[in-house]
């Protein structure tokens, strides 16, 4: 069986879960809620980023934590789905689709960020990205 493209594994449909903890962890306490949220979550959130406009992924966990009526968002699924995100983005753009077309993660990660160290684009075009869209 040939193994899922980064643009397939993106499109599989999830459920977002909302958890109690049952016990400390991610500076958490017993009690608090926890929302884990979805690749299509994340990658709509990320596309909804205006241009020119930079927001981090903390940004993000806190802005749908309120949205999702939770003490706060899973950061470990958060970052796994952000680097989703960012594969599937980099993946049209060597199948020759346009920046523009493509999901935005240069507005949510810059060239120094550890995800961008573990992605396939060189991070320096990210940062060229952002740049190139904060002097528009």
């Amino acid at each position: 069986m040939a193994k899922k493209s980064a643009r397939e594994k993106l499109a599989v449909k999830k459920e977002k879960k909302k958890v109690v903890m049952e016990k400390a962890v991610w500076g958490m306490q017993p009690g608090e809620s926890l929302v884990v949220l979805t690749p299509q979550i994340v990658d709509d959130y990320i596309k909804n980023i205006p241009y020119g406009h930079t927001k981090s992924i903390d940004d993000m966990k806190a802005e749908m934590a309120v949205k999702e009526e939770c003490d706060a968002t899973c950061p470990l699924s958060t970052a796994i789905f952000v680097r989703m995100v960012a594969d599937a983005a980099i993946e049209g753009l060597k199948e020759g689709m346009l920046a523009s077309e493509v999901s935005p993660f240069w507005r949510l990660i810059d060239g120094q960020h550890k995800i961008a160290k573990k992605i396939d684009i060189d991070s320096k075009w990210i940062d060229e990205q952002r740049a190139m869209e904060a002097a528009d």
